[in-house]
């Protein structure tokens, strides 16, 4: 039986790549619940945008400025007014590939009701839309994996599910207060669905901008990262026509960002070296 997908997207300055993040998956949801949180670029009118092309599908609202506390109230009144079957966790700093979204989607329509949350990878950029963080990078542990993964898609009906801890330790729980990737191995799946995570990028019209959003600045990376190779193909949505007003993807990296990035490279690689 189809089961119903909500996608929760809280966003604040994600002007550069909100437009691509909601609309790599607006087919494969029933609904987008796209909550800003005092953006002062574009962010904003480019929503708007979005909500005038799928009026039945997207609630926009605003929701005012929050802090690091507040971003995790947020986060659970969202998950409150939620009535699907399932739910997303959409950044608006990513984008899905219509391969990946789909495999997502049939995994919940057709497995559902036996499992209660899907685990999936992310490509991480560095610099610009070209160059990619490698694999020893990715820290996050799951079910033995290790790299660039996350829990983005999580089944409604898990016991006492809600979020808790501050934003950057903010988490879902069950009514145990187990964190939701502690729970049964067996009702968790892996899928080899990636999306690209473009959080390391310079996601606002301006440096100054995203350093107005709680926590932005240290996820700002200078890293000249690896070049995807010749044959690689980025995500659909990245061709498609888009409205004026929403940003290329396509700039490269300035020439002082590769000069610093160079300078930092190598006790970066010893770093992560000793770390492993």
């Amino acid at each position: 039986m189809s089961k119903t997908v909500t996608a929760h997207c809280l966003v604040k300055n994600e002007e550069r790549f909100i437009w691509y993040s909601i609309n790599s998956v607006i087919n494969h949801v029933d609904k987008v619940m796209l909550w800003d949180t005092g953006s002062q670029d574009l962010t904003w009118e480019i929503a708007k945008e979005i909500k005038r092309m799928y009026p039945s599908k997207v609630d926009l609202r605003e929701v005012g400025e929050i802090d690091l506390e507040s971003f995790t109230l947020v986060r659970q009144r969202m998950l409150e007014e939620t009535k699907s079957d399932w739910f997303f966790v959409l950044d608006g700093d990513e984008a899905w590939w219509k391969e990946s979204i789909e495999g997502l989607s049939e995994t919940i329509n057709k497995q559902g009701d036996t499992l209660e949350s899907i685990i999936v990878p992310f490509y991480t950029l560095v610099g610009d839309i070209y160059h990619y963080q490698e694999k020893a990078a990715g820290k996050y542990l799951i079910d033995g994996r290790r790299g660039h993964l996350t829990i983005r898609a999580v089944n409604r009906k898990i016991p006492g599910l809600c979020v808790k801890n501050p934003y950057g330790q903010e988490g879902y729980f069950d009514e145990s207060a187990k964190p939701i990737q502690e729970r049964s191995p067996k009702k968790r799946k892996f899928l080899d669905t990636p999306f690209m995570h473009l959080t390391h990028l310079v996601r606002s019209s301006s440096v100054n901008l995203d350093r107005n959003v709680p926590l932005r600045a240290t996820k700002f990376k200078y890293e000249m990262g690896r070049v995807f190779p010749y044959d690689f193909y980025y995500p659909e949505v990245f061709f498609k026509p888009r409205p004026k007003i929403v940003p290329s993807v396509w700039e490269k990296m300035e020439s002082s960002f590769v000069t610093k990035s160079a300078i930092l490279a190598f006790p970066r690689k010893v770093k992560r070296a000793w770390i492993r």
